[in-house]
């Protein structure tokens, strides 16, 4: 129930998925109520920029944050491994143009992360909750979120290709659910745009290492999938980074179909441009008393199933 940060401070280092170049990357604790921040190297001088929806500058195959002059691209994989563990305060320093894609997945990160030790800080935790419902829908495409006391995720996508065709899934994220179900869920992109990417200057630093590529007809990776359905996991592993630009984790119920980078900022912005009728911030509740089960009870009386 109280804030978190890391222990001690961590360094790796790896290819930018888009720039194909070298980045380092060092995570470091930071004070209470810090938040999350970037430092990002531009020029001789360092730049910190601090997300926040109305800082994402460009979402086109991957969330870019932008302060002035001063750009960072593809942070999602890291903010969502940065919510999904619980860490509320935390700097970031890259020296590079994008964070490193590692393998495609926010598992690395994770590992780093937990490699750094979490310590809990003196403050308590704040969340931004939904009050009410809010939606929004585009071409098909859709975001809507209503109250509810957590982080939930219903996503749906539909993809015309035989081995993805529609996946859905429901997911209440916790620390725990996010680690074991969505953080080894890698990005994905399709053989026949990887040409046109790579003109554009895209993709540069993509292969079968930290993307799964699919042909028309399966996967050309030789090891295969890591889950059957990982394509929707990641989608919800990039919705989960995505909403961790705002500047609380928010409590709420969301439903999702077949939305990407754009939609999911558009959405944060229209649910953060409405906060006085949509948001309130709470702290978080103290940790109920644990419930003793008398000596003399049957066997199940007081026993609580659990569900992931």
């Amino acid at each position: 129930m109280h804030q978190k940060t890391i222990r001690k401070p961590v360094q790796c280092s790896g290819i930018g998925l888009h720039s194909g170049r070298k980045v380092e990357l060092t995570l470091s604790p930071a004070a209470p109520d810090t938040g999350i921040v970037f430092a990002v190297r531009h020029g001789d001088a360092w730049r910190h920029i601090t997300p926040g929806p109305h800082n994402v500058s460009d979402t086109g195959l991957a969330t870019t944050l932008s302060d002035g002059d001063a750009r960072l691209s593809t942070v999602e994989h890291l903010l969502a491994a940065i919510r999904g563990l619980g860490i509320d305060n935390i700097h970031i320093r890259v020296c590079g143009v994008e964070v490193p894609i590692m393998d495609g997945s926010a598992a690395s990160f994770v590992f780093l992360l937990r490699s750094a030790g979490l310590v809990e800080q003196p403050a308590v935790r704040r969340f931004l909750k939904v009050t009410r419902p809010m939606a929004l829908t585009r071409d098909g495409k859709s975001v809507r979120v209503t109250p509810y006391d957590g982080f939930a995720v219903d996503y749906s996508i539909d993809f015309k290709h035989p081995l993805i065709g529609r996946q859905d899934m429901s997911l209440d994220i916790t620390p725990d659910s996010f680690v074991r179900r969505l953080a080894k869920a890698r990005t994905f992109g399709f053989l026949r745009d990887v040409e046109r990417m790579q003109r554009a200057g895209l993709a540069l630093g993509g292969s079968l290492d930290n993307a799964v590529v699919l042909d028309e007809y399966g996967v050309v990776n030789p090891e295969g999938l890591r889950f059957k359905d990982e394509f929707v996991r990641h989608k919800i592993l990039d919705f989960v980074g995505d909403m961790a630009v705002a500047p609380l984790p928010l409590l709420g119920r969301f439903e999702i179909n077949c939305s990407g980078h754009a939609l999911n900022n558009e959405f944060l912005r229209y649910v953060l441009d409405n906060a006085v009728t949509c948001l309130d911030t709470v702290a978080a509740p103290a940790p109920a008393a644990p419930h003793q089960v008398p000596a003399s009870a049957p066997a199940g009386v007081g026993e609580t199933a659990l569900a992931s």
